[in-house]
């Protein structure tokens, strides 16, 4: 598995990138999978959250599948961005481990690039009873309690 990690910010505080790819690892389809995970600012995120989503202001984590040609062959998931104040406000706000609010950002953004999604309930069910597996098996708690 190959994970790129791209820090547009300063790291202090922030998880090492050895984390990082544990995280997409656990969340990811398999071995052969490829995912960008980059760690932004609020700026970077609200640009992006308005382009794409036609949302104001930021957001935690967003995800951007790639699709390529037809005929092209494909590894790449696609970019999983992550806004490292937004992070750190919820964790805080929420009263809940920085690392592990990380865990479960970066395994939700890799999760939404497999096709997961939270649109109706059953969807939600769906993805957050994978997330809390997936954490579990990180040493994580539900992040949902």
């Amino acid at each position: 598995m190959q994970v790129d990690v791209q820090y547009a910010v300063g790291r202090e505080g922030l998880p090492a990138e050895s984390a990082i790819v544990r995280w997409v690892q656990a969340a990811s389809p398999g071995p052969d999978a490829e995912v960008v995970v980059r760690i932004v600012d609020i700026p970077e995120i609200a640009r992006l959250n308005a382009s794409y989503r036609g949302r104001t202001g930021p957001t935690n984590v967003l995800s951007f599948t790639f699709d390529p040609p037809p005929g092209i062959p494909n590894r790449l998931l696609g970019d999983v961005v992550v806004c490292a104040p937004v992070v750190a406000e919820q964790a805080r706000d929420q009263g809940k481990e920085v690392m592990a609010h990380w865990a479960h950002m970066v395994v939700h953004g890799v999760l939404h690039l497999r096709g997961f999604d939270h649109q109706t309930e059953a969807e939600a069910q769906c993805m957050e009873t994978l997330e809390k597996q997936i954490l579990g098996q990180l040493g994580y708690d539900n992040p949902y309690e």
